[in-house]
């Protein structure tokens, strides 16, 4: 007998919380979403409360959890786009498509009675949360960033009478073979900034006072470079507060330069983040002293860097910019440190950032879809 049901006793939210981590055992390649931060999407804490709101649903099969789905509906996408979609998320259940039709069935009423149209996913509240079904790489490790899925999932999604709408590469990039890249790179950067009075804002500072330095140019660089992207809203005041605060731990300044003409406005950045997957995998997602303190050794001296975001103000976006930060990532790449980079999502239509990685040794190694289907 399969029952669903929506979350909403404190009960609940745990057992929707914690569904994953039984469903994936400890050696798997799944890394948790952190705990803490998890339980906020039920509270007025949670940083999309006044811009999106939610449903989540439990399935039962015998009386045990088989499955769960979030349903959300962001306003801010909806208004800024003229439509009336909803996005599903926080999949996970167990190989069953009668399980798996409950959860989309219960999720898409429910969309239905909020006035929606459309559903698609997976998507999160935001473009900078996870995103995405993984569809091929089922063995390769998955970054923070990212969510993990069993092979079977896209089978179930399909015979649900989802199509793909959109599809993500990831790939593992390490600095070219070629000894004629680096160099090359290098004279192309150093004219780009000496002609157009570009340098790199000083990260011998403490992590704070660089924050506090770069943060306001840094949204409106990501603002401005992303706005036309696929699921992408605008950051709210709340947005910008949360994600300084949830990243603050990860921050890494020799991993976050920021550029800057000669008035000390902002041109671009690259947000690279040292990984934490293996320290968040041990804990389970649980911020414990321990789980902390091997995420600050991650943090201070990481193995693998995972290039989360690269922005360019449009003015600057014909300069010859992106070759800087090209030199940049080469430059993270060749110290010795660091043994490879992921690239995390990156559309198979945004050509202009898949030219990029041509300059450097690059190893495809994951793929990820988002469905669509009208209701």
């Amino acid at each position: 007998m399969i029952q669903v049901v929506p979350v909403e006793t404190k009960k609940q939210q745990r057992e929707f919380v914690k569904f994953p981590l039984k469903l994936y055992p400890k050696s798997s390649l799944y890394v948790p979403s952190l705990y803490g931060d998890e339980l906020k999407i039920f509270t007025d804490k949670s940083t999309y409360s006044d811009v999106a709101h939610h449903k989540c649903f439990l399935a039962y099969k015998d009386g045990k959890i088989a499955g769960r789905i979030q349903i959300i509906i962001q306003h801010q996408y909806n208004e800024m786009h003229h439509e009336k979609r909803a996005r599903f998320s926080r999949i996970h259940f167990i190989n069953d498509l009668e399980v798996v039709k409950a959860l989309f069935k219960a999720g898409e009423e429910w969309a239905r009675n909020e006035g929606m149209d459309t559903m698609c996913g997976p998507l999160n509240f935001s473009d900078l949360e996870r995103e995405g079904l993984l569809v091929w790489g089922f063995d390769q490790p998955c970054c923070f960033e990212e969510e993990y899925n069993y092979d079977y999932y896209e089978d179930l999604i399909t015979k649900c009478g989802y199509e793909t709408e959109v599809e993500w590469i990831e790939a593992q990039i390490r600095a070219s073979k070629d000894p004629a890249i680096a160099p090359k790179i290098k004279r192309i950067a150093d004219h780009v900034t000496k002609i157009n009075n570009l340098h790199f804002v000083d990260i011998n500072c403490s992590k704070s006072k660089y924050i506090n330095k770069v943060k306001d140019g840094f949204f409106k660089t990501l603002d401005e470079t992303y706005k036309d992207i696929y699921g992408v809203v605008p950051w709210t005041q709340k947005m910008k507060d949360s994600l300084e605060a949830q990243f603050k731990l990860l921050i890494n300044n020799k991993y976050l330069p920021v550029l800057v003409d000669e008035k000390e406005n902002i041109v671009g950045f690259a947000f690279v983040i040292p990984s934490i997957q293996e320290a968040v995998r041990k804990s389970r997602g649980h911020l414990t002293p321990l789980g902390i303190i091997r995420i600050l050794k991650a943090v201070r001296k990481p193995k693998v860097v995972d290039f989360a975001l690269i922005g360019v103000v449009p003015e600057y976006q014909s300069k010859g910019v992106s070759a800087v930060f090209l030199n940049k990532l080469i430059e993270m790449l060749s110290s010795g440190d660091v043994d490879y980079g992921e690239t995390l999502l990156n559309l198979t239509t945004n050509h202009q950032v898949l030219s990029q990685w041509q300059y450097f040794d690059r190893f495809e190694n994951k793929r990820r879809r988002c469905y669509v289907k009208s209701l």
